[in-house]
């Protein structure tokens, strides 16, 4: 194994623990309950606990991969998650498990952005293309493997297994960093913008929490209001520091860049539904559609095939062709498949009402992610590599956690068959809406026909 493939193998594999973990407890959740107690409040704390956590501290992990090193950054998430991910799995009681899965997400924020960071800097601006392409197949794959694992583990076995298993890949990870050696030693002393990171840490955690509880609490509670004052303010203050600040966490001018703006934008549609519509769909199909945990994973497992096959397929392609297209089709390809999910009666029938749409929906996110990636991660200079794909990773997760923690506001008190349709039916008009700002905002960079690689894309 050469080194480019032994660095893209460990990539796939931590952002894989990383997004994994965020998928596969759902299915798991009302073992989780029936065990420790705490009712439905447990239940949306041991998924929003992760989620808060990574979503607020990945982009200070994406300053801390530039400034320290990739493989320094992965080696320290991939022990913290390994450690965490133990104490989850021994949790003796709810807030022993809430604390456990909110310290797992800190460590899985230090994994995702230095993942892709090592791509840029490993791989040449013409094969980039190609290996984000996997990277994007094999770890977005986890959002739908993450059911069908999960489900097989509760009903065969224990919901503890779905943290115990997370040792396994992180030992192979680290066996196979290794070989990689160690980072390049710095030409010039590390910056970090602690200040701005604090703010930014605090301003995300504030607003998310408040998204969080307001249904709840409702939005006149203090438990709600403070922190959304504080967060709101909190972020203000953020983008004022990182204005001023010589060495900031987020460079601002990352944005006057065409394609990272436009693409973060987009992201913000596309990537909430990819978490709403999986979400609404498992639960459905255990809840109303009589599935058991691993037939639901089952039922939800085409998309994933499609992701891996046709994944890197679609990355190459945009490599050469430019991304605009795929970024807006894609999309609305997926949107078309929950749309043909309408269809769904109170007499379920999976094979005609739901498996049509699964298969447009796989087919739209193979065409959709390598793409969406390498547009934003290729309008941003490799020294800022780091950063940048932790913005786009702040946004996807909080994009995706908002999406979720709304739920309650489109489908109603419970996703039955109704519930279900206007979940599907929002879900499809984000993605159109996604599509729109991709074919609007996105150009393709130039391609440079004589030496095979590519220009520098349009700012």
């Amino acid at each position: 194994m050469d080194r480019t493939t032994r660095v893209l193998t460990v990539a796939i594999i931590v952002s894989f623990i990383a997004f994994l973990d965020g998928a596969v407890i759902n299915v798991a959740l009302p073992s989780i309950a029936d065990e420790l107690g705490g009712g439905l409040a447990l239940q949306q704390w041991a998924v929003d606990a992760y989620l808060l956590t990574l979503g607020s501290l990945i982009l200070l992990a994406g300053s801390l991969s530039d400034s320290y090193g990739r493989l320094r950054i992965i080696r320290i998430g991939l022990w913290g998650f390994a450690a965490t991910s133990v104490l989850c799995a021994i949790a003796p009681t709810g807030e022993f498990l809430v604390v456990s899965r909110a310290l797992q997400g800190a460590a899985g924020a230090l994994l995702v952005p230095s993942s892709l960071a090592l791509i840029i800097a490993t791989f040449a601006p013409a094969d980039q293309g190609r290996a984000i392409g996997r990277w994007t197949a094999w770890t977005t794959s986890a959002f739908f493997v993450g059911p069908l694992i999960g489900g097989i583990f509760v009903d065969l076995a224990t919901w503890r297994l779905v943290f115990w298993i997370n040792v396994l890949p992180i030992a192979v990870a680290l066996v196979l960093m290794r070989r990689l050696g160690h980072d390049e030693p710095r030409t010039e002393p590390a910056h970090i913008d602690w200040l701005g990171a604090a703010l930014g840490v605090v301003g995300l955690a504030g607003t998310v929490f408040a998204l969080i509880e307001q249904s709840r609490f409702g939005w006149t509670s203090p438990v709600v209001a403070v922190p959304l004052v504080v967060g709101l303010v909190a972020l203000v203050l953020f983008v004022l520091q990182e204005r001023r600040s010589r060495h900031p966490m987020l460079p601002l001018g990352l944005f006057a860049r065409r394609n990272f703006a436009a693409g973060n934008l987009a992201t913000v549609f596309i990537y909430a539904s990819f978490s709403l519509g999986p979400f609404a769909m498992t639960i459905f199909l255990q809840e109303f559609g009589g599935f058991s945990a691993t037939m639901a994973g089952i039922a939800t497992l085409p998309p994933t095939i499609m992701i891996v096959l046709l994944g890197s397929r679609f990355g190459a392609l945009a490599g050469r062709h430019g991304p605009r297209l795929f970024m807006t089709a894609g999309p609305i390809i997926v949107g078309v498949g929950y749309l043909l999910t309408l269809t769904v009666q109170d007499a379920f029938v999976y094979w005609w009402q739901f498996l049509p749409g699964i298969l447009v929906i796989g087919l739209g996110m193979a065409m959709t992610v390598a793409p969406l990636t390498s547009a934003i991660l290729g309008a941003v200079d490799p020294v800022h590599a780091g950063i940048g794909s932790a913005v786009n990773n702040a946004v996807a997760r909080i994009a995706g956690l908002v999406a979720i923690a709304s739920i309650s506001v489109i489908a109603g008190s419970q996703l039955d068959v109704e519930g279900y349709r206007r979940t599907a039916f929002a879900v499809g008009i984000l993605l159109v809406i996604g599509g729109l700002v991709s074919w609007f905002g996105i150009r393709n960079p130039r391609i440079e026909r004589v030496e095979g690689t590519r220009a520098a894309p349009a700012a």
